[in-house]
């Protein structure tokens, strides 16, 4: 394969083809439907898979045999399914999302969650990167290998509409076209996230969740603090006591050894390596406020906490007004949303049931304390690259990159990844992203980076190419 010929026309294509349908991709408001629960009569997760349909028609003639099937079953979200044949027996399975995070707040002057804004080398608007551009870039990647007559196996792009609210869609879709889907000896999925944009990054790992709303109830309603206070137990205090059985308020770490795992020596190697490619770039990324640091001063130990070492997030609050509308009132309970992240091979329903009966124990005054489980997923840790796939993903990285490929765990959930790995044990992985620096997804100003897309486009297919021509065992 020509890597100048394959560069050159995946830049072409990129700017010509997938921006402008990315542009208007961005437009679309198609929230998960953890976030839209009227998505349906909202209609935009259609306009999103309409708009993605007519793209991948448009170019579907240059397969022969290729179809292209709106899955839809009753009551879920659709999946958009694409199946393009290819030399020999075995599947390639290509995965991505086409569903939305909420607005959030903070957008720059000038930028927008539905508002597609091209900077430089940057698209902004929610979305693009996670995980729009996702099916925009398998096409390319095959298109490119067929401009050059490159022989590659039988591919099918799965598109889901229901990866941020947790893909409980999902498996009942993989189910229903297991027959069709088959089974695959290799996965990509560009749904993960990159340390930097200056060379290819590998997810080897990620982590699982616990979440669930914790709530103090301590009157039947609200009362004056100064008629109440120091007799009525403040709501707030005993929840603080509890999020303390949780986690140590000083340095952060989680007190539950139930939620920690042995981490593999080579997860151990990886994050280290990581690191020093990363250097302070481990950090920097974040907008700090003030003088505020990181919470520990070894970078190694950064990238391993956020990818191997359980931490505990509070992500939303109820049971307070706004301190604008606060009187002097003993308010009667408080609500805490937490999000606790768990290690690769936790499992996610027994760490709930560790958490919950650590935080309902003995609640302090008697008071009404519950937890209620929301959510418990494992995470996933990639089996080890086979010597062919440890190849192609260097030569794929030098390509497309001009720099080593570097393989360090997410932080994050894909939970795609995990029922995958169950029901394809001996399936090779490659889970790769463009969310890196400052991209913030799911937060304010997210973008795209455009050549690091690319870049990744022209790396997936120099790696399904490499897949073709492995040697067979």
């Amino acid at each position: 394969m020509d890597t100048t010929r394959l560069k050159d026309f995946i830049e072409s294509f990129w700017e010509d083809s997938i921006l402008p349908s990315l542009t208007e991709y961005i437009r679309i408001p198609n929230k998960s439907p953890a976030f839209d629960p009227q998505w349906v009569e909202h209609g935009y997760m259609e306009d999103a898979v309409r708009l993605m349909e007519t793209w991948a028609r448009a170019h579907l003639d240059a397969f022969p045999g290729a179809t292209l099937e709106v899955v839809r079953l009753t009551g879920r979200t659709p999946l958009l399914l694409i199946d393009i044949p290819g030399d020999g027996n075995d599947t390639v399975l290509l995965y991505g999302h086409l569903d939305k995070q909420p607005e959030m707040k903070g957008w720059s002057e000038g930028l927008g969650p539905w508002l597609p804004v091209r900077k430089d080398d940057k698209l902004y608007g929610r979305g693009g990167a996670d995980d729009g551009y996702a099916m925009y870039g398998c096409f390319a990647a095959l298109l490119a290998l067929k401009e050059q007559k490159v022989p590659r196996a039988r591919c099918v792009i799965m598109i889901e509409a229901c990866e941020e609210s947790g893909s409980y869609d999902l498996p009942h879709y993989v189910d229903h076209l297991a027959d069709r889907i088959g089974n695959p000896s290799l996965v990509v999925c560009l749904d993960s996230g990159c340390g930097d944009y200056d060379r290819l990054w590998i997810t080897t790992s990620l982590r699982g969740i616990a979440a669930g709303t914790l709530t103090v109830r301590v009157l039947t309603e609200g009362v004056h603090s100064g008629d109440a206070s120091g007799i009525v137990p403040s709501s707030f205090r005993i929840m603080r006591g509890l999020l303390s059985r949780l986690e140590d308020e000083t340095t952060g770490e989680i007190k539950l050894s139930e939620l920690f795992v042995q981490i593999p020596p080579q997860r151990i190697e990886q994050a280290k390596a990581a690191a020093r490619v990363l250097g302070t770039a481990v950090y920097d990324k974040f907008p700090f406020a003030g003088s505020t640091r990181p919470m520990a001063s070894e970078t190694g130990d950064l990238v391993l906490n956020r990818t191997w070492r359980p931490q505990l997030a509070i992500v939303g609050m109820d049971g307070y007004p706004a301190p604008g509308d606060a009187g002097n009132v003993l308010l009667p309970f408080s609500t805490a949303k937490l999000s606790v992240r768990i290690p690769p091979s936790l499992d996610g329903e027994q760490a709930l049931r560790t958490i919950k009966q650590a935080l309902e124990a003995e609640a302090p005054y008697g008071a009404v304390v519950e937890f209620e489980a929301e959510d418990g997923q494992g995470g996933w840790s990639a089996p080890p690259l086979a010597p062919w796939l440890e190849k192609a993903v260097a030569q794929a990285s030098e390509e497309a990159f001009g720099q080593p490929p570097v393989y360090m765990g997410e932080g994050g959930s894909i939970p795609f990844m995990g029922m995958l790995g169950e029901k394809f044990p001996n399936t090779q992985f490659v889970i790769t992203g463009v969310l890196g620096p400052h991209s913030n997804a799911h937060g304010p100003n997210e973008f795209l980076h455009i050549p690091t897309g690319k870049r990744v486009t022209a790396a997936v297919a120099r790696m399904i190419a490499a897949h073709h021509g492995r040697p067979k065992t």
